[in-house]
């Protein structure tokens, strides 16, 4: 779901729409499969006015299976749009969500434009034909998902099928399934009569000039850049991938002509004690993480301290379990 709303968010960019985004990462390390706790999303707030915030309440929301909609329905407004995979809906997936019945249908969902698609079957019949398993073909799903939200939002395809070729170019038989899977989803929305309403948002009316479309983590990158060149410091950023910190780190490492070092640690305690490191050798010194890492790489942390060390701790924060959060 992180790719299909990045899409989502670059399509709308592109557009000429004002937009906030929120990625929504499960805290744990590989929760099972199909349980709430490894729900993944992506919020995204677009206007033909200024936004500030992703916001509080969705208008539209699309759930892939019934953890994400035990996850998620109570933000959706009474009356707003309810895309589920009716597919995804088994005994076995409601009961890992935590459901004793169907949603769909014990009255959970009245109150809102429930619209049930086939979602699986219909991605699977879009690519049997290329010989992939049905784990390959599932796989799709997110850009069957992604083609219908664009025909619903007016959003054009081309921006998406670019990135398709540029991402799979090397496995054109994955380039193709995602392609068709795209179409295939643009195509149900335009051929099925189940949508009692299409939404036509217009460019916002910003500034002339030009405009960047930027998460998080590359501002936070980008600021360490600029930091370490006004400085005159060398900069290192040691690190152990984790969601959602990582792309700090696949920033930083293109930017090696910037006098950067990055280095990928065997885990949060070695990242850590780099950093110490760097900065005992006069570097600008930067560690990044998430909830969990913070937790391991706090021993290091209190070395920094008693050492009167100066580092930079980045936590790209994850609630859940571990991190001291509810």
């Amino acid at each position: 779901m992180q790719l299909a709303g990045s899409q989502f968010t670059n399509t709308s960019a592109l557009y000429g729409n004002d937009i906030a985004t929120l990625p929504d990462y499960p805290a744990e390390i590989r929760a099972p499969r199909g349980t709430r706790a490894g729900v993944s999303g992506f919020q995204i707030h677009f206007s033909s006015r200024p936004v500030f915030t992703p916001g509080d309440r969705l208008d539209a929301l699309v759930a892939m299976n019934p953890a994400a909609l035990a996850t998620n329905l109570d933000d959706l407004v009474r009356g707003g749009l309810l895309i589920v995979d009716e597919d995804a809906f088994t005994k076995r997936d409601l009961e890992l969500a935590g459901y004793e019945s169907n949603p769909l249908e014990d009255g959970t969902v009245d109150g809102y434009q429930l619209v049930r698609v086939s979602l699986t079957k219909l991605t699977r019949l879009a690519v049997e034909d290329l010989g992939l398993s049905n784990k390959e073909s599932d796989r799709c799903r997110n850009f069957f998902a992604l083609g219908l939200v664009y025909w619903i939002f007016d959003r054009p395809l081309e921006p998406t099928l670019r990135f398709i070729t540029a991402k799979f170019g090397k496995r054109p038989l994955i380039a193709e399934a995602n392609r068709r899977a795209l179409m295939a989803g643009y195509h149900y929305g335009e051929t099925v009569e189940v949508f009692h309403h299409r939404y036509h948002i217009d460019p916002a009316k910003l500034p002339p000039g030009e405009y960047r479309n930027i998460t998080g983590n590359q501002a936070a990158a980008w600021g360490l850049i600029a930091a370490s060149v006004k400085s005159g410091l060398r900069l290192f950023y040691g690190t152990y991938p984790i969601t959602p910190a990582s792309d700090i780190l696949h920033e930083l490492a293109m930017r090696k002509h910037y006098r950067v070092y990055t280095f990928q640690a065997e885990d949060e305690i070695a990242a850590v004690t780099s950093v110490i490191g760097a900065a005992f050798g006069g570097a600008l010194a930067v560690t990044g993480t998430s909830g969990p890492g913070v937790s391991l790489k706090s021993e290091g942390m209190g070395l920094a301290v008693i050492m009167e060390v100066p580092l930079v701790v980045i936590n790209v924060q994850r609630a859940g379990p571990s991190t001291g959060m509810p």
